[in-house]
């Protein structure tokens, strides 16, 4: 089941299994970026607020606002 990625807890797991629909500008955006289907990533900070949310992806960290998040379907891993 996909969640999106602003549920997840710091220090969680998770894996892309795909985007949602519309804002094409921010999915190409995400695909340059390595977020591609089956990357996997590790929740590393979360603001208070909830925006933006950290990830550690590929060995390096991805700093990611509420917007991105939103079009990103993860899920646990």
């Amino acid at each position: 089941m996909s969640v999106s990625i602003r549920n997840l807890e710091i220090n969680s797991r998770g894996k892309v299994v795909g985007f949602g629909t519309g804002a094409k500008a921010y999915k190409n955006k995400l695909l340059a970026m390595g977020l591609t289907k089956g990357a996997e990533f590790t929740v590393t900070r979360v603001a208070p607020l909830g925006d933006p949310v950290e990830i550690n992806l590929r060995g390096f960290n991805l700093i990611l606002r509420k917007a991105e998040a939103e079009v990103l379907l993860v899920e646990r891993s």
